[in-house]
């Protein structure tokens, strides 16, 4: 097993090379696919991927709490011959031929064709799936790079945060505004961290928020509980008195945003209205 950037990963994810090798059946196949943690609910949970992710050798313990599913898109070599120029329908005709899916740590998962593609786009954002992929019917399969013939069309969901800090470019005797530190109020009432947003600015944002912001500074945070410290480095803490539009990809178990991007302030919502 490999990583897209070409690592061997073979010995972090035994469970899923173990049944790989059952399924394939002393075969030489070359699949292309995606690790998936999924949560109980069956959606797949970034955040519980990452608790799998760099670890060399996992342990017995970590295997059972969390398993990974390994869900196949391709198939490039069959017994040493190539199929990447064959057209995606008959690669993936030939794919579900082979059978490699166990309906546990190795699944292919299903295809649609003729279907509308907002109503894919609804259908995925209803049982929290990050997006959709939508490849041409005839399209090769093409290494290494990207292709027009495959798009990925992720979902953006949109939520408010309350501005508890700002980060400068180069720390805090950088010049202008980087990121910005995002929290929520809880149902306990108390102000949680929810991510750090650095994108979606232009200058005239990073400059006008940079000015509001330095006249909200405030000696510590109004967070309760830790921030990551990679997130908080060179922070300027803040009076959490504003409150910023986001889009997202997903939202982690822990609350925590994946993916943010600025989209501008909201001065028509109290920060006491911004809940987790």
């Amino acid at each position: 097993m490999f990583s897209r950037n070409g690592n061997d990963i073979t010995a972090s994810f035994p469970d899923v090379a173990a049944a790989l090798s059952d399924t394939t059946a002393g075969r030489s196949v070359t699949l292309d696919g995606e690790l998936v943690a999924l949560d109980s609910g069956g959606r797949p949970d970034f955040g519980l991927l990452q608790r799998r992710m760099h670890v060399a050798r996992p342990s017995a313990a970590l295997l059972r709490s969390t398993p990974v599913t390994y869900f196949v898109f391709d198939v490039l070599d069959v017994d040493g011959e190539s199929v990447r120029t064959l057209p995606y329908t008959q690669r993936r005709a030939l794919l579900e031929g082979l059978g490699v899916a166990d309906g546990r740590r190795v699944q292919v998962p299903p295809t649609m064709t003729g279907v509308d593609g907002e109503t894919l786009m609804g259908i995925a954002a209803d049982n929290g799936i990050e997006g959709v992929v939508a490849k041409k019917a005839e399209s090769v399969y093409r290494s290494g790079i990207r292709s027009p013939s495959w798009i990925k069309v992720p979902i953006r969901n949109t939520r408010e945060g309350v501005i508890c800090g700002w980060v400068p470019t180069g720390g805090r005797a950088g010049g202008t505004l980087a990121a910005l530190l995002l929290g929520a109020y809880d149902e306990a009432g108390e102000l949680v961290y929810i991510g750090r947003v650095g994108t979606g600015f232009t200058d005239r944002m990073r400059r006008e928020l940079r000015s509001a912001l330095t006249e909200r500074t405030r000696p510590d945070s109004a967070l309760h509980g830790p921030v990551p410290r990679t997130d908080a480095v060179g922070v300027s803490w803040v009076t959490p008195e504003l409150v910023a539009t986001v889009e997202y990809r997903e939202q982690s178990a822990t609350g925590r945003l994946r993916h943010p991007a600025f989209k501008g302030i909201r001065s028509d919502i109290a920060p006491r209205d911004v809940v987790t």
